[in-house]
């Protein structure tokens, strides 16, 4: 079908699996990026950050989320490391973690579409840290065929109770990769401003500020394609500054929350 006849995706009233991700990218300072990266990884060619909200089955209810990843190069390879996918699914975030090593944590959303509005808010803690508010253009902005590399971290810190310097790991840090092939259904702009307010959880405003917005757009993705793997190791005395994070996110903590001023 021509990109001239392609109509936007339509659905049953009501049905959740066909609910498009908002994606907001914006730019941010190299060296802000560089300072959450463990060693191994390395700042992108282009200093973004790359924010997604969605609502998609998982496995079959809605799964509300956010999805925060900074442009990242590792093994030479482009590919973007996950801040975090903050969700409203428990039941999600512990497996994932575990199995994959993929940073979720509990977080609320609220989004939807009105016509051509759309918008966006994102709680975590009493902390909403995310707003967008914007209008569609309602127009297909046709994109390619796509390949994607996303750098998860899988790691296990060592049982017991015992100084830092004397804890090692029951699992060393390794890199997992999640390569992903995508198309894409239908694709809106969407004209609006994206707001990052300060939160101790979720730090957005403080430790990546945004200097530009990017772009906004309405995807519907086609999955045309998704391995995970387990990739090569980090070094671990070089991780060990990275290992306490925030609230299963790999944002920097102090035993599981934000880390103090």
């Amino acid at each position: 079908m021509s990109e001239q006849n392609k109509s936007a995706p339509q659905g049953n009233p009501g049905d959740i699996s066909n609910w498009p991700m908002l994606k907001v990218v914006y730019r941010t300072d190299p060296d802000k990026i560089a300072a959450l990266l463990p060693p191994g990884i390395t700042v992108g060619a282009e200093p973004n950050v790359n924010m997604t909200i969605y609502n998609v089955p998982v496995p079959d209810v809605p799964e509300y989320g956010i999805l925060t990843t900074v442009n990242a190069d590792y093994n030479g390879i482009q590919g973007e490391y996950t801040l975090g996918y903050g969700i409203d699914q428990e039941s999600a975030i512990f497996i994932s973690q575990e199995l994959n090593g993929q940073p979720k944590y509990p977080c609320t959303t609220d989004y939807f579409r009105m016509g051509n509005q759309v918008s966006a808010r994102c709680t975590h803690q009493g902390y909403t840290f995310f707003e967008f508010s914007g209008e569609s253009t309602g127009v297909n902005a046709p994109q390619e065929e796509f390949e994607q590399n996303e750098w998860w971290i899988k790691v296990s810190r060592a049982v017991g109770i015992m100084p830092d310097e004397d804890r090692g790991y029951d699992f060393p840090p390794h890199v997992v990769r999640v390569w992903s092939k995508f198309g894409t259904a239908w694709r809106e702009e969407v004209k609006g401003q994206l707001v990052l307010r300060d939160s101790p959880w979720d730090p957005f405003a403080r430790l990546l500020p945004m200097r530009e917005q990017l772009s906004a757009h309405l995807w519907w993705p086609e999955f045309l394609g998704r391995e995970v793997t387990l990739e090569g190791p980090l070094d671990p005395k070089g991780f060990w500054p990275f290992s306490d994070t925030i609230s299963g996110s790999r944002w920097p903590g102090t035993m599981g929350g934000p880390k103090s001023a």
